[in-house]
């Protein structure tokens, strides 16, 4: 297979042709970040051929104008596509369809995304086998690294992870599992930075990097795709914890209010309490791992005003947005204004790399271990900030909330299936769960870490409050029927002293 580096080569298909049919199509993909808003158009701003014949695929980045609106300034954003190119259809691939060529000697091509396309995929597994560990390779502008000292095997069909979000995963056989970041921002990605550190310090609560990809963009070398160990008994934590959760209520269903016979959260046959302690240890080691392999400093008290003033600023655009949180709005900033007396009390604030976007189903539960996943940070922020220092007590803080978010769903999942308010004792029940597991969590954190995270109450306080109102903006915006799940937090959070759950 060969490449060609010509910017904007589509082999003779016109360049406009292609923008047209990428018009309609990027809005419906999972993982564009510009849903709502109106794009004023899409321009390639290179294109490298590098599987030649037919079917053929080009690595094509692309800027996607997008208009001035309400809270948004115009801005142009980047994506990368595998596209691939046949001049038939064929029925596997319709879903990954972007569309047809119309007119001219190409009249009739298929475009699509190739990334769910095995026959040309595993082109990537190829260059990174053929690249060394002391020894890059490229592909024009694409560079690619290995960090394992064997190869990938390179004969196996690739499939694309339906429940990705904001990138596309593609496992091949049940070896390695490969990242594409589908939105650019030039520079290195944190996931590749983070796993590189952990996995140089001998971390086994991540998936083993294997290799990676990149390419020069915006000035900077930006990483374009991460190859890492597939997983293969894993699941994820929010779905082990429904699981829990789900017998828990089954039991309340049977029995009722009041029953003798019903169970607590802790003699429920899939109580999660012993696996909250473990993820608690799996989180400490990491965080202490990134600690010792990477920079650290401790704030001072003007970091922490600026941190408390930012938060408390976030709060006031919060309640111009749902008017629920109004009430409730003195109160919560209370925690921040302890925050920044933590600075002038002189207590020490240790910050330094984090998750940055943790909760239940950024971890996974293998046959032997917890595995901590998906280093990128909050895809929305800006890359300077979420390559930030920060407390490792916002990690812990974002868990707790997802341990209140695993113990609320079904509920949330029933009002919104037209079942009303939950009843009173399930109501109970969910609260006793999310506070057994939050409370394990925090103990196993302070068997395998250097701090208790109940003994440090107003960072947890203030860190979880600036997390709940953040949840109640989301959900007021996307999902109004889970709105009771965070305002359920900001009640607590406003009504009790510093506490850490």
């Amino acid at each position: 297979m060969t490449e060609s580096t010509r910017p904007h080569d589509l082999r003779g298909i016109p360049v406009d042709a292609v923008c047209g049919q990428l018009l309609p199509w990027l809005p419906r993909q999972r993982w564009f970040a510009g849903k709502g808003r109106t794009i004023r158009g899409v321009r390639v701003v290179s294109a490298v051929e590098v599987v030649r014949g037919d079917p053929a695929m080009f690595h094509v980045v692309l800027a996607v104008e997008h208009e001035e609106a309400a809270g948004h300034p115009a801005a142009v954003d980047h994506y990368q596509l595998l596209l691939g190119v046949r001049r038939w259809r064929i029925d596997r691939l319709d879903y990954a369809t972007i569309g047809r060529v119309r007119g001219g000697t190409h009249d009739g091509t298929v475009l699509y995304d190739a990334a769910h396309d095995s026959e040309l995929s595993r082109w990537l597994l190829e260059r990174f086998a053929d690249a060394a560990v002391d020894r890059p390779t490229a592909a024009g502008p694409l560079v690619f690294h290995r960090y394992a000292d064997r190869p990938p095997r390179t004969r196996l069909a690739g499939l694309v992870v339906g429940a990705e979000q904001s990138n596309t995963s593609i496992v091949f056989g049940d070896d390695v599992i490969m990242k594409l970041f589908r939105r650019l921002t030039p520079g290195v990605n944190p996931d590749l930075e983070l796993c590189l550190a952990l996995a140089d310090a001998g971390s086994r609560r991540i998936p083993q990097p294997v290799a990676w990809f990149e390419s020069e963009f915006g000035g900077e070398t930006t990483t374009l795709g991460l190859l890492q160990e597939y997983l293969r008994t894993g699941t994820d934590g929010w779905e082990l914890a429904k699981t829990s959760v789900r017998d828990l209520y089954a039991d309340q269903d049977l029995h009722g209010i009041g029953s003798a016979d019903a169970l607590r959260a802790h003699e429920v046959g899939g109580d999660f309490a012993g696996e909250s302690f473990r993820l608690g240890v799996a989180t400490a080691e990491v965080h202490a791992d990134l600690a010792r392999t990477l920079p650290t400093e401790t704030a001072g008290e003007e970091q922490l005003a600026a941190l408390a003033e930012q938060m408390s600023r976030r709060l006031d655009s919060a309640t111009e947005v749902v008017a629920d949180l109004a009430p409730f709005a003195d109160r919560l900033r209370d925690a921040y204004r302890d925050l920044a007396r933590l600075g002038r009390e002189d207590h020490p604030v240790p910050l330094q790399r984090i998750h940055g976007d943790f909760h239940l189903g950024q971890v996974m539960r293998t046959a032997t271990r917890w595995v901590l996943i998906d280093f990128e940070g909050e895809p929305a922020q800006p890359l300077v900030e979420r390559r930030a220092l920060h407390s490792p007590l916002r990690d812990v803080a974002a868990m707790l909330r997802s341990f209140d978010y695993a113990a609320r769903h079904l509920l949330a999942e029933r009002r919104a299936g037209g079942a009303g308010s939950p009843a009173p004792h399930l109501v109970r029940r969910a609260e006793e769960w999310a506070m057994r597991n939050r409370d394990a969590f925090c103990a196993g954190y302070a068997k395998a870490g250097a701090v208790d995270p109940r003994a440090e109450p107003v960072l947890l306080r203030a860190f979880e409050t600036d997390k709940a109102v953040y949840e109640v903006v989301y959900e007021s915006g996307n999902r109004p029927t889970w709105l009771p799940v965070p305002m359920s937090a900001i009640r607590r959070l406003a009504d009790r002293a510093p506490q850490p759950h």
